[in-house]
């Protein structure tokens, strides 16, 4: 039982932190056999399915033929959203054959450059100044939410509501 009557008005910041870190904490669990993380059930409760969470992660490595069109709409896919303007954690951008992505759980950001169909290089980069800090040879990119469908589940789901309408 409150013993004041102070009002403690939410900050939003504070909760995107929290998000940034459940983010980081999940994408640990699914790319490290070892990570252990204490929490309270809170910090996990309704934080949706794993096995669809995992499946729609988006793998990229560095001589890969993949092309730049197809991998902005599978980030689409996975709830990032372009903003060439506002970047920021996810979303990305793009200039020319330059994508940008800032991952959900992460406070850095990531240059995948193409040539042609080919992912030509990947290197991490300073969000702010764009400064190069390490150049991976492959990258595994997350939903941007924890609440993701894949499409085959939705289009199962659509079938299965107008059937019983």
């Amino acid at each position: 039982m409150p013993r004041t009557d102070t009002y403690i008005e939410k900050d939003s910041q504070i909760n995107d932190e929290i998000d940034r870190l459940r983010h980081a904490a999940t994408d640990a669990l699914l790319s490290r056999p070892d990570v252990l993380i204490v929490a309270s059930v809170s910090c996990i409760y309704g934080i949706g399915s794993v096995e669809d969470y995992s499946s729609l992660s988006i793998n990229v490595g560095t001589k890969e033929l993949l092309k730049r069109d197809r991998f902005m709409r599978r980030l689409n896919d996975i709830q990032y959203q372009r903003n060439d303007i506002d970047f920021h954690r996810s979303t990305f951008r793009v200039r020319g054959d330059v994508v940008d992505v800032f991952p959900a759980g992460e406070e850095l950001a990531y240059r995948i450059e193409f040539f042609g169909d080919e992912v030509e290089r990947i290197t991490k980069i300073d969000p702010l100044t764009g400064e190069i800090l390490s150049a991976p040879d492959k990258l595994t990119i997350y939903p941007s939410s924890h609440y993701v469908t894949p499409n085959e589940k939705l289009k199962a789901a659509l079938i299965k509501s107008k059937k019983s309408s």
